[in-house]
């Protein structure tokens, strides 16, 4: 099962939980069941078109999966997805 690492200012939605297994083939899959488990997280993570938000950053296995095939990215049991919120700065 792939493991999404959960950022803190997320974590009070999966009851503190840093690290969570999920089954999908897919990011999309993936992220879908992390939702369904823990409603309401994927609309901090994903748009209203399914798309992910632009100051929401996610990594599988330390690549950006914008620059792979952002939502459906294939996953495999041993991935490690990685859900990095943007940090702003001025």
């Amino acid at each position: 099962m792939p493991t999404i690492r959960i950022p803190g200012p997320l974590r009070k939605l999966t009851g503190n939980l840093e690290e969570i297994s999920v089954n999908g083939r897919t990011l999309k899959d993936a992220l879908e069941q992390l939702n369904s488990t823990f409603p309401g997280l994927g609309e901090r993570i994903l748009d209203e078109q399914g798309e992910i938000r632009r100051f929401v950053n996610i990594f599988v296995n330390d690549e950006d999966v914008r620059f792979l095939q952002v939502t459906k990215t294939a996953v495999d049991e041993t991935d490690v997805i990685s859900i990095v919120p943007a940090i702003a700065g001025g």
